[in-house]
């Protein structure tokens, strides 16, 4: 269904018209989203293959308007809906991981990861931003091998509870607990892994990540939420952050880098994480430090699938909710680091007008302090000077 600018801006949203009920097509789009409903080595909970369907189906409840990025859903956004394929892999996977056949979940991996590649290798040669919407974090190896052919050197910053670098886990070499390891060792153009609020790991991981100090950097949980309680300023850490990573960067969230009230059915939910606004703080940051988002991956979305749950829609839908909201953001901001797309350039807490509501509490309040300080004053002379007439 067609409807003009002001309908899409400010009606509700319509899903026959495409993700966020903005219609697009992946010729006129700047940014294509790659879903990968796959699953196949996750080792905890399950769903998270039903998260791309989720945010999509939860992306017509957004307001279009952004705060930092001026109209970023004009330069176009498709959803490039998911090869069959994945689907029935995902399967054969799943089938053959209870059964116990290691090698051939293997097998079905390296056909996804190649498909990936496949796909956002198109992407890339047509100019335009890949958006990987997964799935578990298995899913974006064959992003990072497609980007490793079209740029010479990159990084990645990484979000996640986890590190996800382990040699494998439950034996599947193409694990989601395997990611980070599996992107270091498969491909050399990754020079720069930033890693952040990781609060669940192993010795092996840990020995791992020590052994290649000028490759990654690892900003600890722990030391991220000493760091609030001790009242250092978010804005500090971030820089910090943001200083370790090169010119050209991938963006990997993992939704469990966020303290797990904002994504409680993900697969492996661990306490702490950073706060919604902080990670966004974050991507703003790095998106106005000058440096060029080259794409971006969204895992570990897993819907609440209780059948039997009584509360309302917008409950069973949080974490559906929660990941549009923040793959909307990365897509804004991943447009604007590469120039399609301008940044606002009045503050927050501008109107129309230009001047800062939140300021103008503060500015009243100064002027009836001051207006009450010359009324007292004044008050003061009078009575100084009927007291000299008096002596008169």
């Amino acid at each position: 269904m067609k409807q003009n600018e002001a309908d899409l801006v400010n009606g509700p949203g319509d899903l026959e018209n495409g993700v966020y009920g903005v219609p697009s097509t992946y010729k006129d789009a700047k940014l294509i989203y790659v879903p990968v409903p796959w699953e196949a080595t996750t080792s905890y909970g399950g769903g998270t293959r039903l998260g791309p369907q989720a945010i999509l189906e939860a992306s017509i409840q957004l307001d279009l308007f952004d705060w930092d990025v001026v109209d970023p859903w004009k330069k176009g956004m498709f959803w490039w809906d998911a090869d069959p394929k994945i689907e029935q892999w995902n399967k054969e996977a799943r089938a053959e991981k209870v059964a116990g056949h290691v090698d051939q979940v293997n097998s079905l991996s390296r056909k996804l990861n190649a498909a990936i590649e496949a796909r956002v290798t198109k992407i890339l040669s047509d100019g335009k931003i890949p958006a990987l919407v997964g799935g578990d974090h298995s899913t974006p190896i064959g992003a990072y091998t497609a980007l490793g052919k079209k740029y010479a050197s990159f990084g990645i910053l990484h979000i996640d509870a986890h590190s996800d670098t382990r040699d494998a886990y439950q034996g599947f070499t193409d694990s989601h607990a395997s990611i980070m390891r599996n992107a270091l060792e498969r491909v050399p153009e990754l020079t720069t892994l930033t890693q952040v609020a990781i609060r669940d790991f192993c010795d092996e991981e840990m020995q791992y990540l020590g052994s290649m100090p000028d490759r990654v950097n690892v900003f600890w949980d722990r030391d991220l939420q000493n760091a609030r309680l001790g009242r250092v300023a978010f804005t500090q850490t971030c820089k910090k952050i943001i200083d370790t990573l090169p010119e050209s960067v991938w963006v990997s969230i993992d939704i469990d880098g966020l303290d797990p009230r904002y994504c409680p059915h993900t697969g492996t939910p661990v306490p702490g994480g950073l706060e919604y606004s902080e990670l966004q703080y974050l991507l703003i940051e790095l998106a106005k430090s000058g440096r060029n988002i080259l794409g971006f991956d969204l895992v570990e979305v897993a819907p609440n699938t209780d059948a039997s749950a009584t509360w309302d829609q917008a409950a069973r839908e949080w974490d559906a909710n929660v990941g549009m909201r923040l793959l909307y953001k990365l897509s804004a901001l991943a447009l604007a680091s590469q120039g399609v797309c301008r940044f606002r350039t009045t503050s927050l807490d501008l109107n129309k007008t230009g001047r800062s509501l939140m300021g103008r509490g503060r500015k009243n309040k100064t002027q009836k302090m001051k207006q009450r300080a010359g009324q007292a004053s004044k008050k003061a002379r009078a009575k100084k000077k009927k007291s000299a007439a008096k002596k008169k």
